[in-house]
């Protein structure tokens, strides 16, 4: 709420039940979900009070809120040929990746994870290691190494890996300690221009501002899903030849319309800026430094759109001397120390992508924030989140005791009440876990239908 830079809400604005855990792990993974899950709609609520000067009720339940990071696991059934719906069958793709990115034994007694997701990214990968695709060639492999020399080949080469370190050797790393004295949510004024105030009335709080969505893979989907379930118009920009997770496609798309446009090339690049030049947020999760050298950096948007709202979601941050690495999930688990934490002296993962989709809460809420702050004063903003930060915000909400009876999924009673279907989608008819936030006035929800890649035209 620190950085919302307004009065808190109302003791009675925001409620919060339930507890942990629903998953076995000692973090509060539920309770840190459901804080940012609120936070977000209290960014919300700043956005509709600016619109109709009202303020609403907000409602999270924590074992809900836990349930968003399981993603398509369990949270995404399809309607089976006799007419049930059923769990989607896992994705022989996530599977492998799933195996081969874990921590790994190295030769100087330390433990370092590769990750294998994206089929360019893992040849990297591959290559630097010198081995075949199998978790036990990959073991053999990493054995061999150093660990921070594997994490500075690694890096060297394009790839994505990290070594994994304890909470207290992430802290006194020059990367941690350059994170800790960040905030969570870098929010940060880039150019002036004149306010833009909301109109008023609307149906949702987000109601006809307009977003372009260039992620992939989860954090940053989970961002501008964020904002559609607000009421946001999103459109997905990708390109045909760019590799993509099906059931990662499906589970972040819904509520959105998506589009082909290969920014590389000449016109397409020219049409992205012809609908960058009347978007009010662009969210991106490219390689640090990608979409500057392409013409699509902040600067070069509030130059062309002023009172854009530039949202940049990566694995380690605004700067420091890991800044222009590029990582996922299971990276920042890594280095962070959460994976220690997690497993001891076997260092594990947690059970579900929590970094994922605590970071695409944040993006969401520091959207809203500079959305409100480019209505009263003016002003384009550039909003910095990261995977490695969340991590860490995780880590400072404290552990818990007991989480061996962990059920590890919803009941399938609570999952209906908040279940939707969508009957319409190239991927089936689908029930999945829907928006868990309640608001009073404007709940969340999904427009439209769960939309094919690429099935909309490039425009508003």
């Amino acid at each position: 709420m620190s950085l919302r830079d307004a009065p808190r809400p109302a003791a009675d604005e925001v409620t919060i039940t339930g507890s942990d855990p629903l998953f076995a792990s000692p973090f509060r993974i539920g309770e840190t979900l459901a804080a940012a899950l609120a936070a977000r709609a209290v960014a919300a609520n700043d956005l509709w009070e600016l619109r109709t000067g009202r303020r609403q009720k907000i409602g999270v339940d924590v074992r809900a809120a836990a349930a968003t990071a399981l993603g398509g696991e369990d949270m995404t059934l399809i309607r089976a040929a006799d007419g049930f719906f059923r769990p989607a069958p896992l994705s022989p793709a996530v599977e492998r990746m799933v195996a081969l990115t874990q921590p790994w034994p190295t030769a100087d007694g330390r433990w370092f994870l590769p990750h294998f997701n994206l089929p360019h990214l893992e040849r990297r990968v591959l290559d630097v290691l010198d081995c075949e695709a199998t978790p036990s060639s990959v073991a053999a492999a990493v054995a061999k190494w150093k660990a921070d020399d594997l994490e500075d080949a690694i890096a060297a080469a394009g790839a994505c890996g990290g070594v994994v370190r304890t909470p207290e050797e992430w802290l006194a790393h020059p990367h941690g300690a350059y994170l800790a004295s960040r905030p969570v949510v870098e929010i940060t004024k880039i150019a002036d221009s004149a306010p833009s105030p909301l109109p008023d009335g609307g149906a949702s709080p987000l109601a006809d501002v307009r977003v372009l969505d260039l992620t992939r893979i989860l954090a940053g989907p989970t961002a501008a899903l964020s904002l559609a379930e607000h009421g946001a118009n999103v459109l997905m920009v990708t390109a045909p030849q760019l590799p993509q997770v099906a059931p990662f496609v499906r589970d972040t798309s819904h509520g959105k319309r998506s589009t082909y446009l290969d920014y590389s090339t000449v016109d397409d690049a020219d049409r992205l800026r012809s609908l960058a030049g009347t978007a009010d947020v662009f969210v991106e999760g490219y390689r640090p430094g990608r979409m500057s050298a392409h013409g699509f950096g902040p600067e070069d948007l509030a130059a062309l759109r002023p009172g854009i709202v530039y949202v940049s979601v990566n694995c380690f941050g605004s700067g420091g001397p890991f800044g222009m690495r590029a990582g996922w999930d299971q990276v920042a688990q890594a280095v962070t120390g959460a994976c220690v934490i997690q497993g001891g002296d076997r260092p594990q993962l947690t059970p579900v992508y929590l970094c994922d989709f605590l970071t695409g809460f944040l993006a969401s809420y520091g959207a809203m924030l500079a959305l409100a702050r480019r209505a009263r004063e003016g002003g384009s903003y550039h909003v910095r989140v990261s995977l490695c930060q969340s991590s860490m915000l995780l880590q400072r909400q404290g552990l818990l005791a007991d989480y061996a009876d962990a059920p590890g999924r919803l009941s399938p009673g609570e999952f209906e009440r908040y279940a939707v279907v969508d009957d319409r989608t190239i991927y089936g008819d689908l029930k999945s876990l829907g928006p868990v936030i309640r608001m009073s006035e404007t709940p969340p929800r999904w427009e439209g239908t769960t939309p094919e890649l690429g099935s909309s035209r490039p425009e508003w």
